[in-house]
């Protein structure tokens, strides 16, 4: 008894072309996306808007916004808290953004060393 391939799966030079177009377009497709990725930005607040960080698609701070009402002398650990905060939840931000944009490409295969 013979094992037979699915349609469409034969080991022709035909299908082999075929695969490097596609693996070429998904190529493509994933330096658009990158490009289109970090010219965005993403920005999170903390403490109720008190602290607001903003970064980019590279994941580098640009903008850090501080209410005055929250520089306390007396209470330097809240703010450095709310820094933290602000700027890490922008970067998560991010880095969602750039993991759901190349899974549309991928179809959700786990390209190690992507993002």
């Amino acid at each position: 008894m013979k094992a037979r391939l699915p349609q469409g799966m034969g080991g022709g030079p035909g299908n082999m072309q075929n695969m490097l177009r596609q693996a070429q377009k998904m190529q493509e497709d994933m330096a658009r996306a990158q490009q289109e990725l970090e010219e965005k930005t993403y920005t999170a607040t903390a403490g109720g808007g008190a602290v607001s960080a903003t970064v980019d698609g590279k994941h580098c701070l640009t903008t850090l916004e501080i209410q005055p009402e929250v520089v306390d002398p007396e209470d330097a650990d809240m703010l450095a808290d709310l820094i933290m905060a602000a700027v890490n939840e922008a970067v998560r931000a991010a880095a969602k953004d750039a993991e759901e944009q190349m899974g549309k490409i991928t179809g959700g295969m786990n390209l190690p060393g992507m993002f």
